[in-house]
Formats: structure tokens, sequence, C-alpha cells
């Protein structure tokens, strides 16, 4: 449960500190820190609840690798949400940006063999 409450704490405050820093420093600024991987760190702290020892490093270099394909096909979402949003407005927009962002995450997953 305590882990449920790190990862909860850690994400809700990254949320709202991207939007005060959003309002008070301008929209560009917020977005870099929109982009701060807080769900990534709040996984590798509670990873530390689960495991230990060689098992511990074994998971935490596992996360680390599938943060970094994760982190990529959030780049390539943020890409693409400035191309459809431009195109076609917003709702429609985000709406192809997340749908393409979770197709791609599942053909990652299928590639890695996760499925």
């Amino acid at each position: 449960m305590s882990g449920i409450v790190i990862r909860f704490l850690l994400g809700g405050g990254a949320v709202v500190a991207s939007t005060i820093i959003s309002r008070k420093l301008g929209p560009k600024i917020g977005g870099i820190f929109a982009a701060f991987p807080a769900v990534f760190l709040a996984a590798l702290l509670t990873l530390r609840l689960d495991a230990k020892g060689s098992e511990l490093v074994e998971k935490s270099i596992v996360l680390s690798q599938g943060a970094v394909v994760g982190m990529f096909i959030n780049i390539m979402c943020a890409i693409g949400a400035v191309y459809f949003c431009t195109k076609q407005g917003w709702k429609r927009g985000l709406t192809q940006s997340i749908a393409g962002w979770f197709l791609v995450s599942i053909l990652f997953a299928v590639i890695s063999g996760y499925f």
C-alpha cells in the first residue's frame, strides 16, 4: 500500500508543479516540467519494497530499459500531438496522438515479447 501512496504523491505532485510552473513561467517551460518522469521514479523507488539484493538490481535494470523505450514513445506522442492538433484541432489531434501512443506501445510490447 505504501508503494501506491508514493506513486500517487510523486505523480500528483509532478502534475501540480508543472501546472504552477507553466502558469508562472510560460507553457514552454511548463511543458519541460510536464515531462518529468514521476511514474518512472516512483516505480524505481517502490521497487525496493518488493525486491532486495541482486534481484533489486536486475529489476531496476529491466525497469530502466523499459523506461527508455517508454520515453521515446512519449516523445513521438508529443510530436504527433503538435502535428495533429495543428492540423485537425485539439480534440481530434489529442485523440489521434493518444491512439498512436497506445498502438506504438502495444507494438513495442509485442516485439519485445511481453505479449
